[in-house]
């Protein structure tokens, strides 16, 4: 056998370890592989660039365009580029009841279970040893969320599934209830085939984008996503605090109208299966939560990573649109002691949102203490709405 350093070169070396490496793939907790070249994706560029010219990216992107396009960029002579598929739950059983008094928040399956980035690095480092253990010179390198490529090119270049008008990739089995990774080498695997399927006439998923951010097939406006808004810190506008409604951490809407992920729900991983009091949560708790308590309690799953701050904003704005009375005492504490300015504000909205006599004396006793001109003007714009409401 020829090698080239200390890998083989014979291509039956290489279709015989694809295939090996397929029907371990299920064992090794991956849902779905393909196989693509590590050429450049140059038809991203364009696209990537259009997106940024006109404002539409979250900031949580890499900056460096070329290295997104490249792999390259990323990795000291490429060959080939594997992506991997896991696919996760999309339904509570027994979910618990939000209700009057009671009222709870929303997380969205993408962080149901434990955390997708541990689990993807855990199903990449079995795949790593795995092939190492064929062949032990092999140069893997391994990448989720945080990578430079694009993961959903890569995985609609490598079969795993076609990219979908809602931005997510749609693969035949799962649907696009899956999270993606992906492995650079330096091995030279055969590249699968792209999958042909597509959504067709459909447009549910632009239809139903409670912001319109999914401004044409397959085109997201980041900034008026209501995923992406939930994860920010600071200040929400009025707009988009109606439309959070009761998410405190992602939207699942354009997935669940997904007529490919219709009565699909994945409970096969044991790892990733939802605490249903932790993605569904009460709301008043989470007001008076610690550092220390949320780490403990949230620490776990991938809506953590932004820290406490925003989901507590985020319980704050969905106090407000579920005009719950009873979340007046916890607002108006909030309202008269947090430290954060954003807070008192968006506290602020909600009491005028309740809109209850004992709300509105909380948002009369504020203006008199109030400091910042912020917060001022959030409650000076509660009053009157209240007034002339």
């Amino acid at each position: 056998m020829t090698t080239t350093g200390s890998v083989p070169e014979e291509a039956a070396f290489w279709h015989t370890l694809k295939e090996d490496i397929q029907k371990a793939a299920p064992g090794l907790g991956i849902d779905s592989i393909g196989f693509t070249t590590a050429d450049p994706f140059l038809e991203m560029k364009d696209i990537l660039r259009n997106h940024r010219e006109q404002g539409y990216e979250s900031g949580f992107e890499e900056p460096d365009l070329d290295k997104r396009v490249y792999p390259e960029l990323s990795f000291a002579e490429p060959r080939s580029i594997l992506s991997i598929a896991v696919a996760y739950p999309s339904k509570l059983a027994n979910p618990p009841k939000s209700e009057p008094g009671a009222r709870r928040g929303m997380i969205s399956r993408t962080s149901w279970g434990r955390d997708y980035h541990q689990v993807l690095r855990d199903r990449l480092s079995r795949l790593e040893a795995f092939i190492r253990e064929r062949v032990p010179g092999a140069r893997l390198e391994s990448m989720v969320d945080t990578g430079a490529l694009v993961d959903r090119a890569v995985a609609a270049r490598a079969g795993v599934g076609w990219s979908g008008k809602n931005c997510a990739i749609i693969t035949p089995e799962w649907g696009s209830w899956v999270y993606l990774g992906e492995m650079i080498t330096n091995l030279p695997f055969a590249p699968d085939t792209p999958i042909t399927e597509d959504c067709g006439d459909c447009t549910l998923c632009i239809d139903a984008c409670p912001t319109g951010a999914l401004v044409a097939p397959g085109q997201l406006n980041a900034s008026r996503c209501v995923s992406f808004v939930t994860q920010t810190k600071g200040w929400v506008d009025e707009e988009m605090m109606e439309k959070i409604g009761n998410r405190l951490y992602g939207c699942d809407t354009c997935q669940i109208v997904c007529p490919k992920n219709r009565k699909k729900n994945w409970t096969h991983h044991e790892d990733m299966q939802p605490d249903p009091e932790l993605v569904k949560p009460l709301l008043v708790p989470l007001l008076t939560m610690t550092n220390k308590e949320f780490k403990d309690r949230f620490g776990g799953i991938s809506a953590s990573w932004r820290g406490k701050k925003p989901i507590q904003r985020n319980a704050v704005i969905a106090l407000g649109n579920f005009k719950d009375p009873t979340s007046v005492p916890a607002l108006t504490d909030m309202l008269m002691k947090d430290v954060r300015p954003e807070i008192r504000g968006t506290c602020a909205w909600a009491l005028g949102k309740i809109g209850t006599a004992e709300a509105r004396d909380s948002l009369e006793r504020a203006v008199a203490t109030e400091q910042d001109p912020q917060v001022t003007e959030a409650l000076h714009k509660a009053i009157n709405k209240l007034k002339t409401g």
